[in-house]
């Protein structure tokens, strides 16, 4: 079964071909970093206008690069939440109009879901039920996948997701866009152990995430240190607030693991990329006697592969929207599409 996935929710315009959940036969993405540079962030209406110019010719690469044409094709996935509304709306009406015209069935994605789905097309042999760890720039949330369309939140951030957290306190530090790419780069040759930092709790939630105070301990660092006429160690700071947050990731995570006693660990979004907790993760498990699963780094980012991998398992499971489908902006992982318009599940 082929699949053509189309993902717009931030700031990359995404199209992919795959064939049933686990081959990816074409992915191809149009970046808009260097548009959002200028401005420390992404904009949101600045992403929708170069989804719009991008999204025509970035669909026309993919079925190209598959080899197959848009008949080929068994149904056309979309991401329809959560993101930039704007975003999102390009990639859901674009996908709309293309399945109208050719006939094919629109499968509605969850974004969150597709990240953890990008560890099939790594993993070919990962089936659930399994433990995920997704973080990313607005997320981050421990779920038991019991099923590849069946998933429940165990934990999520109270605050600041991990990826935002990097992002503010990079920019704080004067590091540019995208911040916590950068910043992960930086700790590599600093000291994690040359500033304390706090190890954050959630009380009554030992499973929950909080990110806020680790950034404002950082945000004191500096302002001390510039009352003070003090140097800061950029390097030394990245390495000690990226050994924070990731003990935190990390600590948590293999709590719930013990909880529910999940032997397969799994790790998606786009903080899945961080070399520290990638490191921290592995060796873990490793004394844990736990099976690690983690997406190759060209899909850890936003794609339309992972997007098309999970329309897979969504279409099989009989979740499929009319021409009324409509973006949201908030959407929880852990519901059916089904369940969002008020339809239940067949």
């Amino acid at each position: 079964m082929l699949i053509l996935g189309i993902e717009s929710s931030c700031d990359e315009t995404a199209a992919a071909v795959v064939e049933d959940g686990r081959r990816v036969l074409s992915s191809v993405i149009a970046s808009q970093i260097d548009s959002h540079k200028i401005y420390g962030g992404v904009v949101p209406e600045i992403a929708s206008r170069l989804h719009s110019e991008a999204i025509v010719g970035v669909v026309r690469e993919a079925l190209a690069q598959s080899g197959r044409a848009l008949p080929d094709m068994d149904a056309i996935a979309v991401t329809y939440a959560p993101g930039l509304i704007g975003a999102l709306l390009v990639g859901v009406n674009f996908a709309k109009g293309l399945a109208l015209s050719s006939g094919l069935p629109l499968v509605p994605v969850h974004h969150l879901r597709g990240h953890v789905a990008s560890n099939y097309l790594t993993s070919p042999q990962l089936a659930p039920p399994f433990l995920c760890l997704v973080v990313s720039g607005g997320h981050s949330h421990i779920v038991q996948v019991e099923d590849y369309t069946r998933l429940k939140i165990l934990g999520r951030t109270r605050d600041d997701a991990a990826g935002e957290a990097f992002d503010k306190a990079a920019r704080a530090m004067g590091i540019p866009y995208p911040g916590g790419v950068e910043l992960d780069k930086i700790a590599e040759g600093g000291d994690p152990t040359a500033y304390p930092l706090p190890r954050p709790r959630v009380a009554g939630a030992p499973l929950d995430y909080s990110f806020s105070g680790l950034k404002t301990a950082v945000l004191n660092t500096l302002n001390n240190a510039r009352q003070k006429g003090q140097e800061v160690s950029v390097p030394d700071l990245c390495a000690s607030y990226r050994a924070a947050v990731v003990r935190s990731l990390v600590e948590t995570f293999l709590k719930a693991a013990e909880q529910t006693g999940a032997k397969k660990l799994a790790v998606a979004g786009g903080v899945s990329a961080n070399r520290l907790l990638r490191r921290e993760l592995s060796r873990l498990c490793k004394e844990t006697g736990r099976e690690l699963f983690l997406p190759d780094l060209s899909l850890c980012g936003d794609n339309a592969a992972m997007i098309a991998s999970q329309g897979y398992y969504e279409y099989r499971a009989g979740c499929v929207a009319g021409t009324g489908l409509n973006a949201y902006a908030n959407v929880s992982l852990d519901m059916d599409f089904r369940d969002v318009k008020g339809e239940g599940r067949r």
